[in-house]
């Protein structure tokens, strides 16, 4: 690579904030390092990017080949990080990656990489679990005025269901009602003429329900999704 005094070559590493919603929780996927800088702290995955290859093309292969996760419904550039002191062997920049994982798939990790819920997150390396901060915050605001939750939530589900991704991807209550009425009238869902199967505690089947559309898509521009209040009575 070229460079001068004036713009000098640094090495640029592609990192990716995997999320997905796991046993009711909100999880990111990190990897435990086994040496030094930082060795036994837990981050995200990645590594540098190719010469000849683009920073998306550089996410998606080293997920891909290191925690052979292959199907991400959603994968969106977060931010760049270049702080001169972000990684003690010498000056880098890292540009960080939100995936998204639907909760119905289990991709297999490998011995050193596992899921964290994104509220008890490990002793994690350089400033990873910042960047991690950054993607949940990102998702959190796309849920209000987009159709992202199309790649938390399986290919059909019922409202209840959906109801308890969105509860664990903002991290706070809101009702399956609220949600149904939200979403029906943005055109964000679509029933699919289809029931769930009935409980063990029987009652009327639920109606299953699939998003309209299976990439992003701004449904709002000025929407906000806000926890419930907690004014006295």
């Amino acid at each position: 690579m070229w460079s001068s005094p004036d713009r000098p070559a640094y090495p640029h590493h592609a990192l990716a904030a995997v999320l997905q919603v796991r046993a009711a929780r909100l999880h990111v996927m990190l990897w435990q390092r086994a040496n030094d800088p930082f060795a036994g702290t837990w981050a995200l995955p990645g590594g540098p990017l190719l010469a000849e290859e683009t920073l998306g093309a550089s996410v998606a292969r080293q997920l891909a080949s290191k925690v052979e996760v292959t199907h991400l419904a959603h994968l969106e550039q977060l931010e760049t990080r270049s702080d001169p002191s972000r990684d003690p062997r010498g000056r880098t920049v890292a540009t960080a990656y939100l995936g998204l994982i639907p909760s119905d798939l289990d991709p297999t990790l490998p011995e050193d990489t596992a899921w964290h819920p994104v509220g008890a997150l490990p002793r994690t390396a350089f400033d990873h679990g910042s960047i991690v901060e950054s993607a949940l915050a990102r998702l959190r605001a796309k849920l209000s005025y987009t159709n992202v939750g199309f790649a938390l939530a399986p290919p059909a589900f019922s409202i209840a269901e959906l109801r308890d991704i969105y509860v664990a991807a903002l991290g706070y209550e809101v009702t399956a009602t609220n949600l149904q009425r939200v979403l029906l009238r943005r055109g964000v869902l679509e029933a699919t003429g289809e029931m769930a199967p009935p409980g063990r505690a029987g009652g009327r089947p639920a109606m299953l329900y699939r998003f309209a559309a299976p990439a992003l898509e701004v449904t709002d521009p000025f929407a906000v999704l806000r926890p419930p209040s907690n004014r006295r009575r």
